[in-house]
C-alpha cells in the first residue's frame, strides 16, 4: 500500500462548509483507506491505499457530496510526490522565512498556454514558481495580502487549486513519514 496525502479545498474556513475531522476520517475508512490520520480542521488527510490518486479524489469528492451535501475539491499526492515538491521548492533555502513560504497544489498540470498567461500577472514583491502540479510561493507580506490566491491560479491556469503554508506542508510530511 502506498502512503498518500489528500488536501481538501475550502472546508471549515470562517465557520462555513463544516466537516468534523472525526467524521471525515470515518468516510475515508469506509472508502477502504487505512491508517488514516487527519491534521487540523482545514482538511488534510494522510493514509495508505492501493487506489490511484485520481480514484481517491473522485471517491472522496463523491462521498463528501453524498454525506455532507458539500461540493469539495480534493487533491491527492503520493508521499513520493509530496517529498519531491518539498525538495523542489526554489524558495526553501537556508535562512528562508518559513512564514513567507506556501505551496499551492494544482489538480492537474496546466498547459503551456495557461502557463504563459501567468507570466502577465503582476504580484508586487511576492514571487511564485510553477513546476508541474506545484506552485511555490514566497510572500513579501502576509498570505492574505497576496494576489497569489487559489482563485487566481484556478482562473489563469484553468485547474483546481488549494494552498497550504509551509509549516503545514512540513507537518504533513512528518505525519506521512510516520506511516512509512
Amino acid at each position: 500500500m502506498e502512503i498518500k496525502i489528500a488536501i481538501l479545498r475550502g472546508i471549515n474556513v470562517g465557520g462555513r462548509r463544516k466537516i468534523l475531522m472525526a467524521e471525515l476520517k470515518q468516510v475515508c475508512l469506509a472508502l477502504g483507506l487505512t491508517d488514516v490520520i487527519t491534521y487540523i480542521q482545514s482538511g488534510n488527510i494522510i493514509f495508505k491505499t492501493d487506489y490511484s490518486n485520481q480514484e481517491v479524489e473522485q471517491n472522496l469528492e463523491k462521498s463528501i457530496l453524498d454525506i455532507f451535501n458539500l461540493d469539495v475539491p480534493v487533491i491527492v499526492r503520493s508521499r513520493t510526490e509530496f517529498l519531491q515538491a518539498i525538495e523542489n521548492n526554489p524558495f526553501n533555502i537556508p535562512d528562508a522565512d518559513v512564514n513567507a513560504l506556501h505551496l499551492t497544489f494544482l489538480k492537474e498540470n496546466p498547459s503551456a498556454a495557461q502557463l504563459e498567461g501567468m507570466a502577465q500577472v503582476e504580484v508586487a514583491a511576492d514571487e511564485f514558481h510553477i513546476q508541474g502540479k506545484d506552485v511555490f510561493i514566497r510572500c513579501a507580506g502576509k498570505y492574505h495580502q497576496t494576489k497569489l490566491t487559489n482563485g487566481l491560479f484556478e482562473k489563469k491556469l484553468k485547474v483546481g487549486a488549494t494552498t497550504r503554508n509551509w509549516k503545514t506542508v512540513l507537518k504533513l510530511k512528518e505525519l506521512a513519514d510516520s506511516l512509512a
